[in-house]
């Protein structure tokens, strides 16, 4: 019983690491790394400052697939971020998601 249970553990974190990995392909396939990096800002912040900014927002995800969909300006900076209409309401919350995660 041990040891199935060690496997079932094992085999979730495997899941969840492929779920972590999919999301960071999916911000790259987005366009996201064009203007974001994970830890460094780019042209805007870095993907964990905007983590750490909102990790305490009970919306959080909401909010931030709106601004992933609608763009956004005079939140970070003077660099305006454009609008993404090209990534589907799902992915853009899935983003969102990934980005929170990052904290």
């Amino acid at each position: 019983m041990k040891k199935v249970l060690i496997g079932a553990i094992a085999a979730s974190a495997l899941l969840l690491n492929g779920v972590v990995f999919a999301n960071a392909d999916l911000a790259k396939n987005s366009g996201c790394l064009n203007c974001h990096n994970v830890d460094t800002k780019l042209v805007g912040p870095s993907l964990k400052d905007i983590a750490a900014k909102y990790a305490d927002k009970a919306d959080a995800a909401t909010y931030l697939a709106g601004k992933i969909k609608g763009g956004s300006k005079d939140v970070w900076g003077p660099v305006p971020m454009p609008p993404n209409t090209a990534v589907s309401d799902d992915n853009a919350k899935v983003l969102a998601e990934f980005i929170l995660t990052l904290k």
